[in-house]
Parts: C-alpha cells; sequence; structure tokens
C-alpha cells in the first residue's frame, strides 16, 4: 500500500523507516512520556512538549517522574529526548502526537478544551508532509469534527499534504505484564494514506498494530473497552451489596464461578473506580449518544452504582462502629491507600477522595496513608500521608487501595476496627473485620 502513495507520504514513510523522522509528544503524562520513551528508545529524536514548567525541568534533566527508569538520563544526555513549553518546535516535526487530558466538566459532560487548544497550537505550525495523531481519549468524531477542520482550514489537503490519525492509548499503569509496547495498538485515519502512514509509525515500537475503518471505529473501541468493565464493576458491586444483605460470601461466590473455563471473567467490588479512563470515558459517549436521540441507561446506570459506592463503604463504616456502641462523630478514622488502584502514585478520580470526604462531613476526624503519595489534595485543601503502622491510634482503620506493603495481617491484630473494600485481609469471618 505504502508504495502507491504519492511523493509527501512516501518521503514521510521513508524517514519513519529509516528513524529520521522528528517526533513531538504533546503531553508528558503517563500516556505520553512512555511514547516518547519508545520513539527515542528506537533511535528517533524526539521532543515532549508540557505548560507544566516543572515536568520539563525534570525531563531535560533526565528524571522519569512516573516510573523508576535510569534510561531516561541516557536518552537525554544523548540528544535523543528532550522537553520545552515552546510549541514552535513544531514547525521543525515531522510527527505530532497529541496525548492530553479528556476530562468531564462538573456537568459530566467531554471537556475536549485541551485537545482544542494544542489543535490550534498545530494549525500555527502545520506543514507539508505533518502527521498528526490523536490519542486522547474521546467520543467518535472528535478526530473528524473537532481536529480535522482546523487544521483543513490552513489550507493544507488531508491525506495529500498533511496525515491525521486517532489511535487510542491503553495504558494500565502498575501492570507488571502489559506495557505500551507489547499492548496492542489500534489505528484509525482519516484515509487510507493516513492509515497507511500510522501503522508504520507505530510499527516502529510497538509489537501488533491493527488498523479500523476510520477514526470513529477506533475512538469507539476505546470506549468499549472501558465501558465493558465499568459496567461489569457495576453489575458485582450491585451484587455485593444485595449478598451482604443476604449473607451471602460475594467472595466465594466470584471465586467458585471462576471455576468455569468458558463464559465468565471475574470481576471484583471496590469502593468506587478511579483513574482517567473508567470512570470518565462512559460519559463521553453518553453524552455523543443524545445528539442521536439515543440515551444510554445502561451505561449510565452502572455509572451511578459506582458513584454509590464511597458512601456504601462510609454507611459500612457507620454501622461497624454502632455495633461497638461507638459514633463515627468525632472518632479516629485511618484511610489506608489514595491512590486508585494498587501500588500506583495516581489519585486521579480516586474513590478514597470522596470517602474522605463523606468521613469528615460525618464529623470524623480522618487521617490517611500512601507511600506512593506524600500529599494529598481533598476539595481545597492539602493533606500529609501518615505512618500506617500507629494503627492502635484510630477507632477505625479503612482499607481503601489494597497496596502491597501494607502488613495485612499487622492491621488485623492491632486495629480496633477494619473496613476491607478489597477483601484484602482475606478475614471474612473475624468479627473487626468488615468486608465489603
Amino acid at each position: 500500500m505504502l508504495e502507491t502513495l504519492n511523493t509527501t507520504a512516501q518521503e514521510l514513510a521513508e524517514k519513519i523507516r529509516n528513524k529520521t523522522a522528528k517526533i513531538a509528544v504533546i503531553g508528558a503524562g503517563y500516556v505520553g512520556l512512555p511514547l516518547a520513551l519508545g520513539y527515542a528508545r528506537r533511535g528517533f529524536t524526539v521532543t515532549a512538549i508540557d505548560d507544566n514548567v516543572q515536568k520539563v525541568g525534570k525531563l531535560n534533566e533526565g528524571v522519569n517522574y512516573i516510573t523508576p527508569d535510569e534510561e531516561l538520563k541516557g536518552l537525554v544526555e544523548g540528544k535523543k529526548l528532550s522537553a520545552t513549553t515552546d510549541y514552535s518546535i513544531l514547525k521543525d516535526a515531522d510527527v505530532i502526537t497529541i496525548c492530553v487530558p479528556t476530562p468531564l466538566s462538573k456537568h459530566k459532560e467531554p471537556d475536549i478544551s485541551y485537545v482544542v487548544s494544542v489543535t490550534e497550537q498545530i494549525m500555527k505550525y502545520l506543514k507539508k508532509g505533518h502527521l498528526v495523531v490523536l490519542e486522547s481519549t474521546t467520543y467518535p468524531g472528535t478526530t473528524e469534527e473537532v481536529i480535522l477542520p482546523r487544521l483543513q482550514s490552513t489550507g493544507l489537503v488531508l491525506g495529500e499534504e498533511f496525515y491525521l490519525a486517532f489511535s487510542p492509548e491503553r495504558v494500565d499503569p502498575g501492570n507488571p505484564v502489559y506495557n505500551t509496547y507489547n499492548t496492542p495498538k489500534i489505528i484509525g485515519g482519516v484515509t487510507k494514506a493516513c492509515t497507511e502512514l500510522t501503522k508504520l509509525l507505530y510499527e516502529q515500537i510497538i509489537d501488533v498494530v491493527h488498523t479500523t475503518e476510520s477514526p470513529r471505529e477506533a475512538e469507539m473501541v476505546k470506549l468499549l473497552e472501558n465501558i465493558f468493565r465499568c459496567v461489569n464493576i457495576a453489575m458485582v458491586n450491585e451484587l455485593a451489596l444485595l449478598c451482604k444483605k443476604m449473607g451471602i460470601d460475594i467472595w466465594e461466590v466470584i471465586e467458585k464461578a471462576s471455576t468455569k473455563p468458558f463464559g465468565f471473567m471475574p470481576f471484583y467490588p471496590g469502593p468506587g473506580l478511579g483513574g482517567h479512563c473508567i470512570p470518565i470515558d462512559p460519559f463521553y459517549l453518553t453524552w455523543k449518544a443524545r445528539e442521536y436521540d439515543f440515551h444510554t441507561k445502561f451505561i449510565e446506570l452502572a455509572g451511578e452504582i459506582n458513584d454509590s459506592m464511597p458512601y456504601h463503604v462510609v454507611a459500612m463504616a457507620i454501622d461497624a462502629m454502632s455495633i461497638q456502641k461507638k459514633s463515627l462523630n468525632g472518632a479516629k478514622v485511618l484511610v489506608l491507600g489514595a491512590a486508585y488502584k494498587k501500588d500506583i502514585d495516581d489519585y486521579r478520580e480516586s474513590p478514597s477522595l470522596k470517602i474522605i470526604e463523606l468521613l469528615e462531613e460525618k464529623g470524623a476526624v480522618v487521617e490517611y496513608n500512601d507511600e506512593f503519595i506524600t500529599t494529598l489534595k481533598v476539595k481545597d485543601r492539602l493533606m500529609k500521608s501518615v505512618t500506617w503502622k500507629n494503627l492502635k491510634d484510630y477507632d477505625c482503620v479503612i482499607v481503601a487501595t489494597n497496596h502491597s506493603y501494607y502488613d495485612y495481617q499487622q492491621i488485623i491484630a492491632e486495629s480496633k476496627l477494619v473496613i476491607d473494600t478489597h477483601n484484602a485481609t482475606g478475614e471474612r469471618k473475624n468479627p473487626k473485620v468488615f468486608v465489603l
């Protein structure tokens, strides 16, 4: 297919093959930095662009602020990777990848202002031969409805003079097996030329690359992946609440159901959803569906159930303390874990934040521990992590994130009362341990 492309595309393809293509990655976070590292590692010259001056400074010093990594320093010293806040370097790039946040507004509607903002920066420097790839998760249609018209307004011709595609990020922070490079990649170009060039690009660093018919399919792939998890987690959360009332051990139910070698995939209850993807992405599709006079009731219900879980955790604490003839009002509570999943330092959308807020609303005096997150912003104030080992000082200990460094036997032995939201202790019959 590549041999049928025009001269401009063939020249870019040759640059990609021989690693002389200069790559700009906009957004140096959990998605952008590993991507930039991957390209630099394979011999490309990469510039990360980020508005955060502190991040830029650390990168130029060779400091990886996401994962411990000695390789970054060598790539920086070898002039293969650098960082800047200056978008004018785009004029010298051949490939531009967008890896910026796509949060929700307070009304749970898509906020693509970061995508729009960087696209307008790209417009200033767009030139013949540029390949632009959006990786930020968004609703189907964003690439063609938001980015494409802006780039076309420069007068350059899509598929002949510049190229545009969507390729959803599939990062799973903390996953010991799958990373940016061995997780299969999905590519959806606006034209066939766009798809072929983007496929060639990612094949330089990714083991397996798949293509779709258009960016819309690729955008929907990402949403389907995360909605699948959101809905199934909601289902098991609801079953956990029902089983609690029925006196059934949901954890044993899941364990035994998992013995079926087909037709079942285990999901586990928890205190709520966190991270940038699963709690947010379903609402992108819900919002877009309204344009087609379609209401995603199933997805919205799943979101409501998952959003309600921190309230159930606090209700468990109130009930458990009342059994001990104590009140949550005035009680000293330790929340173990602030990250949204175990053994990472990311607390975006973490249910721990809501749990802390609700506990304080009930009059509890709350402290938290997380060795990965030494400072936590809750509403408009900062909290500092305390040691987790002074367990006897607290009326109630809540395991909100099941970090591996916790000694759960010590937690059981020394705590007066434990609310375990992940069955981390495995002590479902201990009278002072209350498991979700």
